[in-house]
């Protein structure tokens, strides 16, 4: 079997999203997907990763992936050279599964868990439906049934118990994002502090303990204001801060993580595993994320789930991006035995992801269920190629 093909997909109303088509002379097709600056990564792969793979065997995951990634500029990060292999990769996984006859987590292992339990990121409907990723850009209240960032600003007591009843007993939250970009994350005032905290006042007034709240603080803080934060929130005992400051400072992150007994979560901003085992060196990270779409795929993301088994930390994948990279990451935390909670986004997977693939995982009581059928499980649907907004891009076996 060889590569003969790859194409990619853009869709102008999903600007962000980058869809892979790698085919095979065997008539198998392997889908993969890449999130943010999706034309620079579709530049990379018919510019520089093509010429690379056509004509190779796709099965050969691990020599390929490590020609992708074992270019200038593409090491330890998430930037256009690792998002575009990782796309690919999840494209090759895809293909294995299928030339197997089963699902993607069973070639990696098979599975560790019956179910996994998920949490809910509480984005909107238009939430990264735009070309704009901002954590405020996107704030405008759509009109799905899920608007569950204008709900986390407005009533999150309301926002829990809701998600209490549809069996979600975790959720991610980030209403200290506005005080961070007002004041470019060098400072937070008393009143900006008071009006952050009100969410978290809500739910333990409305639930109690029996909601667990990940803080997401999507990089936007110098260390001093970060700690600051993390004091005032220790009262409500969230379950982690996600992402208190930039990812570029594994000492720095240590003396954050030192400075709160809450755990500290990082994360889907850190490419490969070098980029972890820095941070896990110093006792940086409690649980380690990881985005598949970013930080090399499927190929790698089981190779960080299992270098964080080492150091006793458990392991959750990322998911705030699109359809295919959502069906990866369920496959790997199957997988996994130190996978910890899934994140979700019910405003996506009942929204959005429905309009582009054939099958999305099953979620029910707060638990998501493996995907059945070979490879990924899911495909792109059959009206997603006569959009009147797609462009798209081949490669072919000269």
């Amino acid at each position: 079997m060889k590569i003969t093909a790859i194409r990619t997909y853009r869709a102008e109303e999903f600007a962000n999203v980058l869809w892979v088509h790698v085919e095979t002379d065997a008539g198998i097709t392997g889908l993969g997907e890449t999130f943010y600056g999706a034309e620079a990564c579709e530049a990379h792969i018919h510019n520089t990763l093509a010429v690379r793979l056509l004509g190779q065997n796709p099965l050969n995951i691990e020599a390929l992936h490590k020609e992708m990634v074992n270019l200038p500029n593409a090491q330890a990060s998430t930037g256009v050279e690792y998002r575009a292999a990782s796309a690919i990769d999840i494209a090759l996984w895809d293909i294995f599964g299928k030339v197997a006859g089963q699902p993607v987590h069973v070639m990696l292992g098979g599975q560790s868990w019956d179910r996994v339990r998920v949490y809910n990121t509480c984005a909107g409907t238009r939430y990264v439906r735009t070309n704009k990723i901002k954590p405020v850009d996107t704030w405008n209240r759509g009109d799905g049934p899920y608007e569950d960032l204008d709900a986390f600003m407005t009533d999150a007591g309301a926002l829990a118990e809701d998600l209490l009843d549809n069996g979600i007993s975790a959720m991610k939250i980030w209403p200290f994002d506005p005080a961070a970009i007002e004041n470019k994350g060098q400072f937070i005032s008393a009143a900006q502090m008071k009006e952050a905290l009100c969410p978290f006042e809500k739910i333990r007034k409305a639930v109690g303990d029996r909601m667990e709240i990940m803080v997401e603080l999507h990089s936007l803080w110098n260390l001093p204001v970060a700690m600051e934060i993390a004091r005032a929130l220790e009262p409500y005992a969230p379950r982690w801060f996600e992402d208190p400051i930039r990812m570029n400072s594994p000492q720095a992150l240590a003396e954050f993580a030192r400075s709160t007994p809450v755990w500290t979560c990082a994360s889907e901003t850190l490419g490969s595993r070098f980029a972890y085992k820095d941070y896990l060196d110093r006792d940086a990270a409690h649980v380690v994320m990881a985005d598949l779409c970013w930080t090399g795929g499927l190929t790698e993301g089981r190779k960080i789930a299992a270098m964080a088994d080492t150091y006793h930390r458990p392991f959750a994948p990322h998911d705030c991006i699109g359809p295919v990279g959502f069906a990866a990451a369920i496959h790997m935390s199957f997988s996994q035995p130190n996978t910890l909670i899934q994140e979700s986004v019910r405003a996506f997977y009942n929204g959005w992801y429905r309009e582009l693939v054939t099958e999305v995982p099953r979620i029910e009581g707060g638990y998501v269920y493996p995907m059945e059928g070979p490879g990924l499980g899911t495909e792109l649907v059959p009206q997603f190629f006569d959009r009147s907004d797609l462009s798209t891009r081949i490669s072919e076996e000269s």
